[in-house]
This record gives C-alpha cells, sequence and structure tokens, in this order.
C-alpha cells in the first residue's frame, strides 16, 4: 500500500505525519507520473481554487477520474479536498470540481478563519468521538441516494462515503488522530 498526498497546496504535511505515525507509506503527489503508483489518495483541506486549477493544469485531475471510475484507488478529501470530490459545489468562487462524488457542498459556508472551531463529534464505525477541526470549512448540503452520511454536526453531514470515496469537512489530520485515516485504509 502507497498511499498519495496531493503536495501541490494545502495541509499535506500534517497528513504525511499522520501516516508516517501509522507506519504507512506515502509519497507526495506533484505530477500524474506520481498518481500511477499509489493505491490510495488524499486530497488535503487547503484553497480549493487554486488546487482545483493545479489539478486542471497537470492533467492530474482527469487521471483521478479516470482511476476512481475503474476502481483502482480509493480517495479522501478533507475540506477543500471534498470541495474537490463534489458533484456540485456552490458559494462564492466555486472552483471546478472533479464531480466523482454524488454531494453538493457549499464553500466556506462556516465563515472566516476567524469563524474557524473545534468540535467533539462521533462518526459511525468509530467508537470514541474524535475532537476535530473545521477551518473554513464548507457544508455538505446535498447528498446523493449512493452516500452514506458517517457523522454530523448540527444536523449537517460532516463526513461522507461513497464507494471507495470518503469525504469530511473537517481536519483529523490537524490534532494528528488516526481514526479516519484508518477507516480511509481499509476502503
Amino acid at each position: 500500500m502507497i498511499v498519495g498526498i496531493l503536495a501541490f497546496h494545502g495541509d499535506f504535511a500534517e497528513h504525511h505525519q499522520v501516516l508516517q505515525s501509522m507506519k504507512i507509506r506515502s509519497l507526495e503527489v506533484r505530477t500524474v507520473e506520481d498518481l500511477h503508483c499509489v493505491t490510495h489518495l488524499i486530497l488535503p483541506g487547503g484553497e480549493s481554487t487554486v488546487m482545483s486549477k493545479f489539478l486542471e493544469s497537470t492533467g492530474a485531475g482527469k487521471e483521478i477520474q479516470k482511476r476512481v471510475s475503474n476502481g483502482s484507488f480509493a480517495v479522501y478529501g478533507t475540506c477543500a479536498g471534498a470541495i474537490l470530490l463534489a458533484k456540485k459545489v456552490t458559494g462564492k468562487h466555486a472552483p471546478r470540481a472533479l464531480g466523482l462524488l454524488d454531494i453538493t457542498v457549499e464553500r466556506n459556508a462556516y465563515g472566516t478563519q476567524a469563524q474557524s472551531f473545534e468540535e467533539e463529534i462521533s462518526i459511525k464505525g468509530i467508537r470514541t468521538p474524535l475532537r476535530v477541526a473545521f477551518i473554513r470549512a464548507p457544508k455538505i448540503t446535498k447528498v446523493g441516494t449512493n452516500v452514506e452520511v458517517l457523522a454530523k454536526h448540527n444536523g449537517d453531514p460532516i463526513l461522507v462515503k461513497q464507494g471507495r470515496m470518503l469525504a469530511g469537512t473537517f481536519h483529523p489530520e490537524v490534532r494528528a488522530d488516526e481514526a479516519v485515516h484508518t477507516m480511509f485504509l481499509r476502503m
């Protein structure tokens, strides 16, 4: 198993540290060629518009779409990564998403950086509640019929799964918690 982490922009280093603590081999993905040797891919938090332009300009977005469609790897998107996976994105300056996960996401729905917060959440399939960070978080406003909601905050989905795709609006990597990464690696 080799986990790729999109490493053009965002908090990819934090994901790498979590995987390293789990003794999981990871690779910083910066080119289409890097995608060819990974079994799993993490799309980290960061600026979704910048990441979208990178995916489009390098051809990495098309490669991810192809690999997800043929089932050859699993993908986990956190925050901006969840935005990139979505079929539809709303809000100001919505980026071009990959359109893979049957959800609608509202960009920066919880407000500005100053309105970021931490919360204790319960996740289906994980025994203990986790304390996670919501940083300029998106909000999942609609889920398709084939999407499983694994966690909610104030009634809104915050962690969803469809096939071999996992998307969360929060950052478990900021607190170096391994539980969600473990769930992802089992996909």
